[in-house]
């Protein structure tokens, strides 16, 4: 009997100190991003991190920005999940880090990042303040609950304006002034406050290991030898190598053939448990069956429901992509999958086009994002391709009072049909500094905005809220904003609901026949002086044939504008010296017969540069 009690104390003593190793392992985990508006300095600052916990060695500006369009722009496309150890107070902490996107087009990827943190680094550039990005991404982190940490960057510069900043950060977050850590990304000046901090403030993973396996899908990258590779954060229980798993929505089963912890290369483990980031290869070949935002669990003890993810993507622009020689169409379609698993703000759908055969249209979240895409596909899949003219879905109501969306000019009902079309808006929220409050506002209503407000946010920098169709923003206003402003603006926006207007489609027409890939929809007021500018460009980009070329702007029947390259003319008469005239126009008819015959059955070649000259119309 006592031998018994004995054994079951033993039990119990073992049982309660595996508890306590379980849970001071979770206790020494900090998940947290880097979050701030484009160009703060964030992966600056990531390199100093990872160079301080000596995580890697830096050879080079950006480690964490390791795709060749990332290091030629000097801006971050996609999220960076890595590893690094820490010892504080002579304990040894594992941090995972996320660096995130600045951009406004790639928000989709801070609210992945965010969906796996408990904390957030908030980065404010010293010398620019809060910017637009900054405040929308604040909100996304605070939505999720998540512990900010504000760090003031670039505090090395002439330029740096700490004392003005800070009062930014004290009354956009309300924490006090000793809160705010003094950091900068080029010379590791506070590198170590932040790290301690991250331990001391950002709370630890919260999960039962007990518990059915419950973790959150937040990325994957397709690689041509292992398949897709999932990006996970547990929540709840343990992963083992070798376990039987299934992914919760897709109800697919897979066996986890090797786990583990993402550092600048993927580190395999043998288990992974409640609150780790690592990675899953399960040898998954279709991309269909990964969806960002899924959950992994368990087959023979599956969790009960899947872990609220993220909302959906709403792409804000659409843009038809089609291969340049047709039989390239499935090979587009399965490089579009493949990036659309590393990219997951990409949509797409098949569509057909009169002139331009069988493609895609896909929905992006803005310019620099499908401009990004179009790189990525060219140089990652070899995959050359015409985009459209970007533009946004339309509401149009019929006369029965039923409504239809409309993605492409091409899909609309004939005009005698239409009852009333609606567009989508945006809240657009422009901060800037005084000086430039007058051309930004002339920037804006003629973009047919409204004036909501406008507030001052402290000193000389005020903050201007606007109503604007984003038909009118997909194309040239944020380049023109920043030309206008020397800069210094920055522009966030949301969407704000559908409203009536007057739109019609503008046609251009090549020697009589509709490019609709050209063909856009616009508003009344602007469609003649659109379809001039128009006509000019293409008479610019599109080469000289043999025949005249009438390039023409059309709304239904109606021709509002037209310009003619003139085509290349040889001169049949140099050969005639003396004689009579009629020797002349016998000559000069018979090329004129040419000609028209070779109008007839020539084609005029249109280049992907003419396509994309509507996103360079002044």
């Amino acid at each position: 009997m006592r031998w018994s009690i004995t054994l079951y104390v033993v039990q119990r003593i073992f049982f309660v100190s595996l508890q306590l190793n379980k849970n001071s392992k979770m206790k020494h985990i900090r998940n947290f991003c880097i979050i701030a508006h484009i160009d703060h300095g964030k992966s600056t600052l990531a390199d100093r991190l990872l160079e301080y916990t000596q995580t890697i060695k830096v050879t080079e500006g950006q480690m964490l920005d390791d795709m060749d369009l990332e290091k030629e722009r000097g801006i971050t496309i996609k999220s960076h999940a890595i590893q690094m150890e820490y010892t504080y107070k002579g304990e040894k902490y594992v941090l995972n880090l996320i660096d995130t996107p600045g951009h406004v087009d790639f928000s989709y990827e801070v609210s992945r990042s965010i969906a796996a943190c408990e904390g957030a680094l908030l980065v404010v550039d010293a010398s620019q303040g809060v910017q637009a990005q900054t405040i929308s991404n604040l909100y996304m982190a605070l939505e999720h609950d998540l512990e900010i940490i504000p760090v003031m960057n670039k505090c090395d510069m002439d330029s740096a304006m700490p004392e003005e900043v800070e009062d930014e950060i004290v009354e956009l977050l309300g924490c006090k002034r000793d809160e705010i850590i003094r950091a900068s990304g080029k010379t590791g000046m506070g590198v170590e406050d932040i790290l301690n901090a991250v331990i001391e403030r950002v709370p630890h993973p919260k999960g039962d290991e007990e518990a059915p396996l419950q973790a959150l899908i937040f990325d994957s990258v397709f690689n041509s030898f292992r398949g897709i590779i999932a990006y996970f954060k547990i929540e709840n229980g343990v992963i083992r190598k070798g376990d039987k798993v299934k992914f919760f929505n897709t109800g697919k089963e897979y066996d986890a053939d090797e786990i583990g912890v993402l550092k600048m290369d993927m580190i395999p483990r043998n288990e992974l448990r409640t609150g780790d980031v690592g990675y899953i290869i399960s040898g998954i070949k279709t991309s269909k069956e990964v969806k960002v935002g899924d959950t992994i669990t368990h087959i023979n003890r599956p969790c009960d429901k899947a872990i609220a993810g993220f909302e959906e993507v709403k792409p804000m622009v659409f843009a038809g992509v089609y291969p340049i020689e047709a039989e390239d169409y499935e090979n587009l379609r399965a490089s579009l999958e493949k990036l659309q698993l590393n990219d997951a703000s990409l949509t797409f759908t098949p569509e057909s086009s009169v002139a331009l055969g069988f493609g895609f249209r896909c929905g992006f979240l803005g310019l620099l994002h499908m401009e990004i895409i179009q790189e990525r596909l060219d140089r990652e899949f070899d995959m050359n391709v015409i985009t459209t003219v970007p533009n946004v879905s339309y509401m149009v109501y019929d006369k029965h009072g039923e409504s239809k969306e409309v993605h492409n000019p091409s899909g609309m009902p004939e005009i005698t049909a239409i009852d009333h079309i609606e567009e989508p808006y945006i809240r657009a929220s422009v901060i800037t500094t005084t000086n430039y409050i007058g051309p930004i506002m002339t920037l804006c209503l003629g973009k047919r905005g409204e004036l909501v407000k406008q507030e001052y946010i402290s000193g000389n920098r005020v903050e201007i809220f606007y109503d604007i169709p984003l038909g009118e923003i997909v194309i040239d206003f944020y380049d023109k904003l920043k030309s206008i402003s020397k800069g210094y603006a920055s522009f966030d926006y949301h969407m704000n609901g559908f409203r009536p207007s007057k739109l019609i489609k503008l046609d251009i027409l090549l020697n009589g026949e509709p490019v609709d890939a050209l063909s856009t929809l616009t508003h009344v007021d602007n469609a003649e002086a659109f379809g001039r500018r128009m006509c000019e460009k293409l008479k610019e980009l599109i080469p000289r044939q043999q025949f005249d070329i009438a390039i023409q702007a059309a709304i239904g029947a109606k021709i509002i504008a037209r310009e003619t390259i003139k085509q290349v003319r040889k001169d049949v008469t140099a050969k005639c010296y003396g004689g009579d005239v009629s020797r002349k126009r016998k000559l000069l008819e018979k090329q004129k017969k040419g000609k028209k015959r070779m109008k007839q059955i020539g084609n005029v070649e249109v280049p992907q540069k003419a396509f994309l000259a509507v996103l360079k119309l002044d």
